[in-house]
């Protein structure tokens, strides 16, 4: 897709406010989207993919004091986790564990999450994608926040 040249000095004055809220709520709004195929949230692809990179690690107290830093809609955590062990993808034996059906849920859910970073990334060198979060990280330290990246 084509956009229309503007010169630096214009887009200098654009605020940066509505650019970056909408930026976000296409990015989320994509996701979304493409987990609820499945009948999955951001909380639920969060929950998988932390317990897979650390298997054992986490129990339900740790895992929501953990994802409730990227919560936006007043989640009930527990909610998601007893979803998840419903389904038969999720245990809490002894720390979190996805089951073989987890395992192969979440890689679904990650092909159609890299498949959103696809299509935002087209046209985007990496070097400007780079630069972009190196800014907005600067933004955010700057008003106060955390600009470091996630653990």
């Amino acid at each position: 897709m084509a956009l229309k040249e503007y010169p630096a000095e214009q887009l200098a004055r654009q605020p940066i406010g509505a650019w970056t809220g909408e930026a976000y709520r296409r990015v989320v709004g994509a996701l979304r989207d493409r987990l609820a195929v499945e009948d999955l949230t951001q909380p639920h692809w969060w929950t998988l993919n932390h317990v897979a990179g650390e298997p054992g690690r986490w129990t339900s107290p740790e895992l929501t004091a953990r994802l409730s830093r990227y919560d936006d809609l007043g989640i009930d955590f527990e909610a998601v986790y007893d979803d998840l062990v419903a389904r038969g993808w999720l245990t809490e034996d002894g720390g979190m564990r996805l089951t073989e059906a987890g395992e192969a849920g979440r890689l679904r859910a990650r092909e159609r999450n890299l498949a959103v970073h696809r299509r935002m990334h087209e046209g985007v060198a990496e070097a400007d994608f780079v630069t972009t979060i190196d800014v907005l990280r600067r933004i955010v330290a700057n008003l106060g926040g955390d600009g470091d990246l996630p653990d």
